[in-house]
């Protein structure tokens, strides 16, 4: 029987946000279907300062209910007598909220799939993007691919690349527990995200 806890100790982050300059969130969001005007922004680049950006927000991790959120999608035959479940993929379209209770306000979605990589002990392979959904952020992403050691109280990732207002992104996001089911491994997961980009 799989441990739906370790299964649920996952990552992900919400929104407290240095401000952007509205002109260049706007920018970056037209831009981003017209290869021209992404190649133009490129030759601007090096004219360019470069932004910090604080985010905090909670991602909810369900697996439980009618509505699940993430979703178990291989194993390997091991799987189930492992104490780590090594080799589980879960797929997952989970909440981002401002704070931890799920009627929070929407911050936007965390989509992607972590998997169980550790043999000996627990660490997720993360490979999410952060698609945001406020205003001054909407349709822009950061992307997550890194070790997740699901049971250490912090966990640090590291942003590896953006979109829209976020092009260009490097950074932190580090992951706290807030709350877990042990028996429907549903988890809540406190992120702070520090993003440089242009």
């Amino acid at each position: 029987m799989a441990k739906p806890g370790l299964t649920a100790m996952v990552v992900v982050v919400v929104a407290a946000a240095l401000a952007l300059v509205a002109t260049a969130a706007t920018l970056a969001r037209a831009e981003a279907d017209d290869p021209e005007k992404v190649d133009d922004w490129f030759n601007r680049l090096s004219h360019a300062e470069r932004k910090t950006t604080r985010l905090h927000f909670y991602f909810h991790d369900t697996l439980s209910g009618k509505n699940p959120t993430a979703v178990r999608v291989a194993e390997a035959k091991m799987t189930e007598e492992s104490p780590t479940l090594f080799g589980l993929v879960n797929m997952i379209d989970d909440l981002l909220t401002e704070g931890p209770e799920p009627e929070s306000p929407l911050v936007g979605r965390a989509q992607g799939f972590y998997a169980s990589a550790g043999l000996e002990s627990l660490g997720l392979h993360m490979n999410v993007n952060l698609v945001f959904m406020s205003p001054e952020y909407n349709g822009s992403t950061l992307s997550i691919m890194g070790r997740n050691p699901a049971l250490e109280t912090y966990r640090e990732m590291p942003i590896v690349g953006g979109t829209g207002v976020f092009r260009l992104a490097s950074g932190v996001a580090t992951a706290k527990t807030y709350f877990l089911n042990l028996t429907t491994g549903d988890a809540i997961v406190e992120y702070k995200v520090v993003a440089m980009h242009y």
